[in-house]
């Protein structure tokens, strides 16, 4: 069962991302009635507290009143989102095992893309000499015979193989990801995600390959797979929906306040510092974070 069992062509994508908002609107509350009738109404909303999830949660409840939502509180949200989350009702609130502190203690911090962190960390965890250079410059893997693609350190971040701190993607496997797995199992309920395909090149190919509706193993719905930030903010702005007061303070994204995945790192901590001195102060002394923004500053990642 699925909205598009067919592969998801580019020009239908791209066809998608220009209709009106009322057209999306529509479409997506199809999705989410099929949704809600495959699981007989035993689904949740992901809700994180920012706008993508707020319209989420709020096309959800205008037909299916009841269905409760999961903020993650992984101790790395701002003030203003978990004030946000505690003026909704019937919203179940888990916390992951681990802190932050601990993971990247552990197994080290996730700097520029999850798939960079990934390839660094594997780089560094592997033995074999062979596959070190597979995994450095790419090649003819001997095992598979195929050209190695994936896992790939891309040149321009060699320099972080020899980065005097861990690197690792898994900061968000155990911050969210276990989490949510948990809560899925434990209760039976199948997840509601407002990602939207132009976040990101893995998610827009998700997209293309299983639709808005997906029926894998983990099953979730992303029926706002199509959407553009541009259509979340006219949604709330038609529709008069409140929203978290950290989007008026300069910030267009509210995810992990510490994470150093993404562009225009020393502008973001730059805002933390002016409008969250306690949080900021944190991070660069605590966290050790900054020893890494100012690594990655002196080989032109700041």
């Amino acid at each position: 069962m699925n909205d598009n069992p067919i592969k998801l062509e580019g020009w239908r994508y791209k066809f998608r991302l220009n209709l009106p908002l009322e057209v999306k609107v529509g479409m997506t509350m199809n999705r989410i009635r099929q949704w809600q009738k495959s699981w007989w109404d035993k689904t949740y909303v992901s809700f994180s507290g920012g706008k993508d999830s707020t319209v989420l949660l709020d096309m959800v409840r205008s037909e299916f009143k009841d269905t409760p939502a999961l903020f993650v509180d992984t101790g790395l949200e701002f003030p203003e989102i978990r004030q946000f989350v505690k003026e909704f009702s019937n919203v179940v609130c888990v916390k992951p095992k681990r802190s932050f502190k601990e993971v990247i203690e552990t197994v080290g911090y996730p700097v520029i893309s999850k798939m960079v962190s990934m390839a660094i960390n594997r780089y560094r965890n592997t033995s074999d000499p062979r596959q070190k250079e597979l995994r450095k410059w790419g090649g003819i893997n001997p095992t598979s015979g195929k050209k190695q693609t994936t896992g790939v350190i891309p040149q321009k971040y060699h320099y972080l193989i020899d980065a005097p701190f861990k690197i690792s993607e898994a900061c968000c496997d155990f911050l969210k990801k276990r989490p949510y797995k948990k809560f899925d199992r434990e209760s039976g309920l199948a997840p509601y995600v407002g990602m939207m395909a132009e976040d990101s090149n893995m998610r827009r190919s998700q997209y293309f390959k299983r639709g808005c509706n997906q029926y894998t193993k983990y099953p979730k719905s992303n029926p706002m797979s199509f959407w553009t930030e541009k259509d979340i903010w006219e949604y709330i702005k038609t529709r008069d929906l409140k929203y978290s007061e950290i989007y008026d303070m300069g910030y267009d994204r509210t995810g992990c306040i510490f994470c150093l995945f993404g562009k225009n790192l020393e502008r973001r901590f730059n805002l933390l510092y002016e409008t969250h001195r306690k949080q900021h102060d944190f991070c660069m002394g605590s966290l050790k974070i900054g020893e890494v923004l100012t690594f990655l500053k002196e080989n032109g990642n700041g």
